[in-house]
């Protein structure tokens, strides 16, 4: 984990950040070098805060003012003989550990498995020849190979690109993707305006690139985050800080009536055994061994139901937190929604249409004022429709029952669309091959491609509508 020299990577030239690193701007690292400097700065890796072992998740469920009160009662009726009320309220307790210990137990084995499952793996080229290794085996200087759905493995210089567009919410949490470019910007740049340096766990939505790796592991700024969160401090939640002043309470009630009782009593002549008796059998009975199970369960009804929306949750007191929010205040809505962008009108031919559906699912169809077209599509939607999904460079598919794309989230919709007409994207390709491509240019503000058709070759172009409109007869 580690970095080497100046981190102001963004303000040198790339020749500068090629020789302080030591590298070779087309050939790479050999693989010799590459070896010794994984020994040197360590696995590209992110610190992860060790597990605890399974004894010390158990023990932690006793840790909680009301059950060590309960424990307390468990001594004092074994004490005095009473064993059957000694063993049900052990039991009691000892229930409540066990729901707790299995779900934290199951949410942390869940969220180990998620992390082993985002490592990845990383194109370099090391020795003039380009390789496939995991992404933790990347090293400061080795030069990375970036194409469109390709997760960045490590903070890259970039040394060349083309059209290059990332998604950096993990980072930012900017929604939409951003543009980079190898060119140097000034040393008091901004971490979101770095447009030269590819940061680690951002996603490629299109374009291609090369860059050098300045930084991997806790060293890059997604292990500086990191490791703010794992310093942060644990809270108490709304239901233990509530629990815990209630059992402080309750303590001391019922201290002060069992001692109470023992003095009333012998006061007034009764055998101090006696009362001692009565009123350790007060202090018992006023105890609500049933408390801590029912919260227990409880919590664990509603940890279950997120797990069934795909939210892990390690500690039981932590739902009910989620569930007392009542303000989320937040500038960044992209990344709170789905992050997924619908086509829902498609003007064509001076007629609109509607598209039903939601997300990337390709479920839905389109109507026209209300009413499902009957037919063929009508020449201007299809083409309309045609231009969306050929001059694309993003791909639609489905893994595990859910839709995911590789590229803009924008392009992805316009398949979407396309397949909602019933244009199947493959079918389409084969029938209208692609011989050209001019990508995407925010100095252009269009993308166009040149196909083969069966009536001979047509140029398909999308882009901003004052672009486009400006170049239409």
């Amino acid at each position: 984990m580690g970095s080497v020299g100046s981190p102001l990577w963004h303000e040198a030239d790339a020749p500068d950040v090629v020789a302080a690193l030591d590298t070779d701007p087309s050939r790479g690292l050999t693989v010799a070098e590459a070896r010794l400097r994984l020994q040197r700065f360590g696995s590209n890796e992110l610190t992860r805060a060790g597990t605890p072992p399974g004894w010390r998740i158990l023990l932690s469920q006793f840790n909680q003012p009301l059950v060590l009160i309960l424990l307390g009662a468990v001594v004092v009726t074994a004490a005095i003989g009473e064993f059957i009320d000694s063993a049900v309220i052990l039991g009691v307790v000892l229930v409540n550990a066990g729901i707790g210990y299995v779900q934290e137990a199951k949410a942390l084995r869940a969220i180990e498995a998620l992390a082993r499952s985002m490592g990845g793996e990383a194109t370099v080229v090391r020795g003039g020849e380009r390789h496939m290794v995991p992404a933790a085996a990347v090293v400061p200087g080795d030069l990375v190979v970036l194409q469109a759905g390709d997760k960045v493995p490590a903070d890259l210089r970039l040394l060349r690109s083309r059209e290059l567009r990332l998604d950096e919410s993990a980072l930012t949490g900017e929604s939409l993707p951003v543009g980079k470019s190898p060119d140097p910007v000034p040393r008091e740049t901004v971490l979101a305006d770095r447009r030269n340096i590819a940061h680690s766990s951002t996603l490629v939505t299109s374009g291609t690139a090369s860059g050098v790796a300045v930084a991997t592991g806790d060293d890059s700024e997604i292990g500086k985050i990191n490791e703010l969160i794992a310093a942060a401090d644990v809270l108490a939640t709304p239901l233990t800080r509530k629990i815990s002043r209630f059992s402080e309470v309750l303590l001391w009630v019922i201290l002060t009536l069992a001692a109470m009782t023992l003095g009333i009593g012998v006061l007034r002549g009764e055998p101090l055994l006696d009362m001692f008796l009565a009123a350790v059998a007060l202090a018992v009975g006023a105890i609500p061994e049933g408390l801590p199970a029912a919260m227990t369960i409880t919590l664990a009804i509603g940890v279950h139901r997120m797990a069934r929306r795909n939210a892990i949750i390690r500690r039981l007191p932590a739902v009910e937190t989620l569930g007392s929010t009542t303000v989320i205040c937040s500038d960044k809505t992209g990344t709170l929604t789905q992050n997924e962008m619908t086509v829902q009108r498609v003007c064509a031919g001076g007629r609109e249409f509607a598209v039903s559906g939601s997300g990337y699912e390709p479920n839905g169809g389109i109507t026209e004022q209300g009413r499902p077209l009957a037919g063929a599509l009508p020449a201007p939607l299809r083409e309309t429709l045609l231009a969306g999904l050929l001059c694309n460079d993003a791909r639609l598919y489905e893994e595990d029952g859910q839709w995911r794309i590789v590229g803009d989230p924008t392009e992805a919709a316009l398949i979407a669309a396309a397949a909602k007409a019933g244009l199947e994207d493959e079918s389409l390709e084969q029938e209208f091959p692609r011989l050209e491509a001019l990508p995407f240019d925010s100095k252009y503000q269009y993308m166009a491609t040149l196909h083969d058709s069966p009536t001979g070759r047509v140029a398909y172009v999308k882009g901003s509508v004052e672009r486009i409109l400006a170049s239409c007869s």
